[in-house]
């Protein structure tokens, strides 16, 4: 069984080797080779040819009546590490700046104790490359890697908080993590010389009163109990102060708790596009990209039994966390399966995706304890 120093070695070791999204070979590798080092009587380990990053363990049950899935993420992120760790990221530009490190971590203790000590049902650990950008969730469940005995009943995960004390578990009922959705409109008018206005068609006009009106989406077309979020960071038009640009470019982001709210902005901002578009006589093109970052919405029985376990367990701190407008493509599994995410607080005073993150890794022990213990409760539970 891994002991705690053993756990944080690991931890290290995978803080030194971040990869950016589809390109974690020696994550996978290292993952593979801890997890051969195992006790592999109830193992069953497969690298899907579809999505070669990835890793699936299944951990055979003794009298198996489902198949619980634990999920987590392996890719880091283009920041250069500015933590002055004696075990910082070796790649340069890309780090561990959200975490993951602490996820792998977690399941690996997770894993070790699960192939020593034989579960009721069946274990499936998801080893996922790809979430902070191009869709791995999305992308696994289209290849479809879930499938005969890789196909979880329902689903968990964690993500490292460093808001909360180190090692304890946040969760709420509802939605964990906002959806988010890309969004690129382009505005194609007339250029002309800035003495002669009427001879062009202003396209920095037309862009700025589109930004005002999208804003009257989240005033007056957003429940305010549910909120929402539409940001426009960057704006392109012109070359010159005294030419009259007939092309810009918006970019921004939207965010919302549920997809349902979601998919109401993304129709309100094409609809308000449209009304620019007859307005001012221009060419008004949308592009929304959601991909694979739907709401993180938990499932409301398996959630409830989740926190209710932790609430009355002795050794867990809980905490009932607010909603978060920061984005996860768990969200994308957790409406193909049932589930619950829930944060694991790291203790830190730099943020997530920051590059000086340096979560407290003690977390990563009280955490497998939690889980462990939740998880040989809910194999006590007869209903699915």
């Amino acid at each position: 069984m891994l002991t705690e120093p053993q756990l944080i070695k690991i931890y290290q070791s995978l803080h030194q080797i971040p990869e950016l999204a589809m390109q974690e070979t020696e994550t996978h590798a290292f993952i593979k080779r801890t997890v051969l080092q195992f006790d592999q009587t109830n193992l069953e380990i497969q690298t899907p040819a579809e999505m070669p990053t990835a890793l699936l363990v299944l951990v055979h049950g003794s009298a198996s009546e489902r198949t619980i899935g634990y999920r987590t993420d392996i890719d880091g992120l283009p920041v250069a590490e500015q933590t002055g760790l004696p075990f910082a990221s070796k790649h340069p530009n890309v780090m561990h700046a959200c975490g993951h490190d602490i996820h792998m971590s977690v399941a690996l203790g997770l894993l070790d104790y699960f192939a020593a000590n034989q579960p009721k049902d069946n274990l499936l650990f998801f080893f996922q490359p790809a979430e902070e950008s191009l869709n791995g969730g999305k992308t696994a469940y289209e290849k479809q890697i879930f499938t005969g005995k890789w196909c979880p009943d329902e689903f968990y995960g964690l993500h490292d908080n460093p808001d909360l004390p180190t090692g304890a578990i946040g969760c709420r009922m509802g939605t964990l993590f906002a959806g988010t959705t890309e969004v690129d409109v382009d505005f194609y008018g007339k250029g002309g010389h800035a003495a002669f206005p009427q001879d062009a068609n202003d396209m920095v006009v037309a862009a700025s009163q589109f930004i005002n009106q999208v804003q009257t989406i989240i005033s007056r077309s957003v429940d305010p109990i549910e909120g929402g979020v539409i940001t426009f960071g960057k704006f392109d038009a012109g070359s010159i102060r005294n030419v009259i640009a007939g092309h810009a470019r918006l970019e921004g982001t939207i965010r919302g708790l549920t997809q349902k709210m979601i998919e109401h902005i993304d129709q309100r901002i094409q609809e308000v596009a449209d009304g620019i578009a007859q307005s001012y006589q221009a060419k008004v093109v949308v592009k929304l990209n959601q991909g694979g970052y739907w709401p993180v919405e938990n499932n409301p029985k398996l959630t409830r039994n989740f926190i209710t376990y932790m609430k009355q367990t002795e050794d867990v701190q809980f905490v009932e966390t607010k909603p978060a407008m920061t984005g996860e493509d768990f969200g994308y599994l957790l409406a193909k399966f049932p589930g619950t995410m829930f944060w694991l607080g790291v203790d830190d005073d730099s943020q997530l995706h920051s590059a000086t993150l340096n979560p407290n890794p003690k977390a990563i022990e009280i955490g497998i304890q939690a889980i462990k213990g939740f998880l040989l409760n809910r194999m006590q539970t007869k209903e699915n």
